[in-house]
């Protein structure tokens, strides 16, 4: 369930694009104006203000945005400012540029999104970068990494809730024997977290746990990298908001907060599932999502995060 408000008599189109143009000029930047605007505007909503500004003004919103504001904040607005398509194409073009780490922004974007989203993904790769996804991933990764990530990238799983319930138990009893053996990077392993749909992947899933009785997450627990980025995958793929939780704590709670990560989720889940992700958090932390945000971030940075949080500052 998404987190946005928008108001119910949204100024014209020329109007913002007027308000966002006179944030930026005159002593300073307006940061309030630019977040009561853009911080309540939904994506087709965003992308006509972009093409509406270029035809007003001969400028990019992004690129003014990027001149007028700084640090933390500026990358808030900008990465949210974006097509979803077009964030997940920047986000992964960022992720291909970094260290291991980030290889964790990759299986997100493979995982959690559904499988018309990554095909617009890549195809706004393509437009952006004038490349493939798929061949920059292959690039910045190697071994087991390569394996599991290439594939997931360049899915294109079934979207529908029909499974097949013969398939899924004979392919939990193949997980088993791969995982009860190490066998973390198996070539049967990574086809089926690449290639089954995610409706599919439960089924296995449940079967797993019911003929087993053990939690495959469990499993993986306490491993190397490659093993965390196991996890990872079925955890977007079949508990994404479990998935999303994870990562705020790890981002918020850590002795410095871990500003990119906390930035990606709230921007990406927003107009997803956020009011779902941070009930979630509640019931695990026994504190607000949004109290937390504020405990630990400062300015027009926790303020833009707390507006698509959908909640005022405290």
């Amino acid at each position: 369930m998404s987190s946005l408000t928008v108001p119910a008599d949204v100024p014209s189109v020329n109007e913002d694009c007027e308000q966002l143009r006179s944030a930026f000029k005159g002593w300073g930047t307006n940061e309030k104006l630019i977040i009561s605007i853009l911080g309540h505007r939904s994506a087709a909503q965003r992308k006509l203000i972009r093409e509406t500004y270029a035809e007003t003004f001969e400028e990019d919103l992004l690129k003014e945005l990027d001149r007028e504001l700084t640090s933390d904040f500026e990358k808030l607005v900008v990465v949210w400012t974006l097509d979803p398509a077009e964030r997940d194409a920047h986000l992964a073009k960022e992720a291909t540029k970094r260290w291991t780490k980030s290889n964790f922004v990759l299986v997100e974007i493979a995982c959690t999104r559904s499988p018309k989203e990554l095909v617009l993904a890549r195809e706004a790769y393509h437009a952006r970068y004038k490349k493939s996804l798929e061949e920059d991933v292959a690039h910045h990764t190697t071994g087991d990494h390569r394996k599991l990530l290439v594939p997931l990238v360049s899915s294109y799983r079934y979207g529908g809730d029909e499974v097949d319930l013969r398939l899924a138990k004979a392919e939990a009893k193949v997980l088993h024997e791969k995982i009860s053996d190490k066998a973390y990077s198996d070539d049967e392993v990574i086809r089926i977290l690449a290639t089954r749909s995610k409706s599919q992947i439960n089924a296995t899933l449940n079967h797993y746990k019911d003929a087993y009785e053990e939690d495959i997450l469990k499993q993986l627990e306490d491993e190397d990298e490659f093993v965390a980025l196991l996890r990872a995958t079925i955890k977007g793929l079949v508990y994404p908001e479990h998935y999303f939780v994870e990562v705020l704590r790890d981002a918020i709670n850590r002795r410095g907060t871990e500003e990119d990560n906390l930035t990606r989720v709230i921007a990406t889940r927003a107009e997803v599932d956020l009011k779902n992700i941070a009930n979630e958090y509640q019931k695990r932390d026994s504190i607000p999502l949004g109290r937390a945000i504020a405990k630990d971030t400062r300015g027009d940075y926790e303020s833009m995060l707390l507006a698509l949080l959908g909640q005022e500052e405290e």
